[in-house]
């Protein structure tokens, strides 16, 4: 059996029952090339992250209702959006270590680009699922909140959870009669692993440039800019 105790002592939780554990941090890549002997049973942690994904989500939503009395709807939904999508969760759980503990084929151990974001933000899902499975409903309430509260000030603050590429043609739409345009000025590295840096226009001028690891990361770094060129933000 895998010892995981240093796993449980970086996320704050000891789990009576490790083999669920294991389970949450089994990538389906990995049961692919290791095949459990006979007689032995062995689960990826789709299912897990399955559960994960709605416990997770009714936990920030909880904490957000009552975190901001004021709030309407649209605010708390983007504020939720942005503290539950990939790139967040697959960084907290890049934070806390996930990437030594991951059961992985040996294909997907070298891939350290996108799609490992991916791998870790639903690993960190099926953690939440299985925690919540193991130790109920109020232990995975602190390890969430634990881990993820302490961002929503950062969010809010730096208006993270606004859609820059909306506003920013809300604004020029308003302001000049113009709809803006996005370009592809540059984008390399493989598949797995590529880079864009996008220009947004309008009319045929540059207004300012992002950079991302997917055209629509750079558009909304590209808009961000943009906004704060044009002192629209």
């Amino acid at each position: 059996m895998i010892d995981f105790t240093e796993f449980e002592k970086n996320i704050g939780v000891e789990f009576g029952d490790k083999e669920l554990l294991k389970t949450a941090l089994t990538h389906r890549s990995y049961l692919n090339e290791n095949a459990p002997a006979s007689g032995e049973k062995s689960e990826h942690n789709e299912r897990l992250e399955f559960l994960g994904d709605a416990v997770l989500e009714l936990v920030i939503t909880e904490h957000l209702y009552k975190l901001f009395p004021d709030k309407p709807e649209g605010d708390l939904t983007s504020f939720r959006a942005s503290l539950v999508n990939a790139n967040m969760l697959g960084e907290v759980a890049r934070d806390l270590n996930y990437n030594k503990f991951l059961l992985l084929s040996r294909g997907e151990a070298k891939d350290v680009g996108r799609a490992r974001q991916y791998i870790l933000a639903n690993a960190f899902e099926s953690v939440v699922g299985a925690v919540y499975l193991d130790r109920g409903y109020d232990v995975v309430k602190d390890f969430i909140l634990r881990v993820l509260d302490p961002k929503i000030g950062e969010i809010v603050e730096k208006k993270l959870y606004r859609d820059a590429k909306s506003l920013f043609q809300e604004e020029a739409q308003e302001r000049e009669s113009v709809t803006p345009t996005y370009k592809v000025v540059k984008e390399w590295g493989p598949d797995h692993d590529r880079h864009f840096i996008v220009g947004v226009y309008l009319g045929k001028e540059l207004i300012a440039e992002g950079e991302g690891p997917s055209k629509q990361a750079a558009q909304q770094q590209a808009a961000e800019v943009a906004l704060q060129t044009k002192g629209w933000g």
